[in-house]
């Protein structure tokens, strides 16, 4: 009794030691834009409108790939698979494209590529509708397009929305045509027409959501006049199919090895009065894909080589040639291994993706200020507080989680912390609410050392994503680091 006296007495402190022991021992949470001077405010800003261009300009794995392509080669990157081999013994730094979906930057470093590489790699697809291949068809003297949703999507969110169509027609002498109908002012939109609610109350009202709203009936407006003729089958199909002919020289078979997306229309946009935050289709995740990318290029000489990768397919499971579970990552070390005069072969590459580090570049969600609930609140992400850290994706129990180590989350913590980064923690909801999985698991399967690091978002996958410009610049910061830490 008297020991335990004696031991609460020695733990009395007075104000002053309790501050400082406060700001010794307690993690703190932090707003970013409170811990940034002007100067720093203004590169945010700066930083912003960069970002709003690239998510303008890339809003399919597509245009993504052109876009990180057409900056690579103005910071002097070279396409490893055109040049010859006398040539790539000269160079640092290389690109590689695969099936014009999927690309991967390298730069190599003063140490051997088979003692590690720097990796941060993201994904550049997002969900959307997809055209169906056979899509064109008349109702009611309207023309539509039938579309299958791809990735996880609140499909009524999708209804009313104004969208735009991008993508390849491959015509039937081989032509590829590249199309976008929708960005310009001058252009049409498209839409997904929506119920009244004068008329909802039996169909859609006091029913599931998932009930209500149909993936099947997510199909798209696209015209009204016909070819004039009353008694012709088909005339407001034929109608549309006579102006892409037209215009593009396309049949209503050229549809089928087709890929067209569509997606919103919109621009992104600042929000709020302050102009503090995006919004925007896509951030998910082309925030993580841009600052990874600005990141790499300022990485000019580093000591060991350094990846970004930008893979396709995440929304749907990483699956394909062009996801993460491809050997894509597999061939481009290889072809790093040979450029760098290094054994290029099996075993090495095994080394070489053992003794790596990867930052899986992806989002998490922010807590809602109206959705409280489904967060714990002490371990949920919040808008403005800076990059956030996943420690584990998964569901529930980790189902299909990838979950970092200790040592590896502390070396970027520490990092992190050096660089004065402003970074938060977060997981993907309350344990039993849901959860979701990011391309890092496949990455990891490797033996590389992976951690999911990336800004949180509100409103993830819908056709307006909201992020923080404080937490888009503090993941460049962060990222940066990681491409220079030994």
């Amino acid at each position: 009794m008297s020991h335990g006296l004696k031991l609460n007495l020695r733990g009395i402190m007075n104000k002053k030691e309790l501050e400082k022991l406060t700001r010794k021992i307690l993690k703190k949470d932090r707003n970013t834009f409170d811990y940034l001077n002007k100067k720093e405010k203004l590169l945010v800003f700066s930083f912003a409108e960069e970002y709003k261009t690239f998510l303008d300009n890339a809003k399919t794995e597509r245009e993504a790939v052109n876009e990180i392509i057409k900056m690579a080669e103005a910071k002097g990157f070279i396409n490893i698979d055109i040049i010859s081999n006398k040539k790539l013994l000269k160079t640092k730094k290389v690109y590689k494209v695969f099936k014009g979906k999927s690309v991967g930057l390298a730069v190599l470093g003063g140490e051997p590529v088979e003692n590690g590489i720097n990796i941060i790699a993201s994904h550049i697809d997002s969900p959307r509708l997809d055209l169906k291949q056979n899509p064109l068809y008349e109702d009611l003297d309207l023309a539509l397009m039938k579309t299958h949703y791809y990735g996880g999507i609140k499909k009524y969110q999708w209804f009313s929305v104004p969208l735009a169509l991008h993508g390849i027609i491959i015509k039937s002498n081989g032509e590829k045509l590249n199309i976008t109908i929708g960005e310009n002012i001058k252009d049409p939109i498209f839409a997904v027409s929506d119920l009244l609610p004068h008329l909802a109350g039996k169909l859609q009202q006091n029913k599931k959501v998932s009930d209500v709203f149909e993936g099947e009936k997510l199909n798209i407006l696209c015209g009204s006049m016909s070819l004039g003729d009353t008694k012709l089958k088909n005339r407001f199909k034929l109608g549309v199919l006579k102006l892409l002919y037209d215009k593009y020289g396309i049949t209503e078979e050229d549809f089928i090895s087709a890929e067209i997306e569509a997606v919103p229309a919109a621009k992104a946009r600042d929000v709020g009065f302050d102009r503090s935050m995006i919004g925007a289709y896509g951030q998910d995740d082309r925030a993580c894909a841009f600052a990874e990318l600005k990141a790499f290029f300022a990485v000019e000489n580093p000591s060991k080589p350094a990846m970004a990768l930008f893979f396709d397919k995440e929304e749907i499971g990483s699956e394909g040639n062009t996801g993460a579970k491809s050997k894509f990552t597999e061939d481009f070390i290889l072809e790093l291994l040979l450029i760098n005069t290094e054994k290029a072969n099996y075993r090495t590459m095994r080394k070489t993706m053992v003794n790596s580090q990867c930052i899986s570049a992806d989002v998490n969600a922010a807590i809602d200020p109206d959705f409280k609930e489904v967060h714990e609140k002490m371990n949920a992400a919040k808008l403005g507080a800076g990059i956030c850290i996943t420690k584990y994706t998964g569901s529930r129990g980790k189902a299909g989680a990838s979950d970092a180590n200790a040592e590896f989350l502390s070396k970027i913590i520490q990092t992190f912390n050096k660089n004065k980064v402003i970074w938060q923690t977060g997981e993907l909801g309350k344990i039993d609410e849901g959860g979701g999985g990011t391309l890092g698991k496949f990455l990891a399967k490797s033996g590389m050392e992976v951690l999911d690091c990336g800004p949180a978002l509100l409103s993830m996958h819908s056709p307006l994503e909201i992020s923080s410009k404080a937490d888009i610049y503090m993941t460049y910061i962060g990222y940066k680091s990681f491409f220079s830490i030994s």
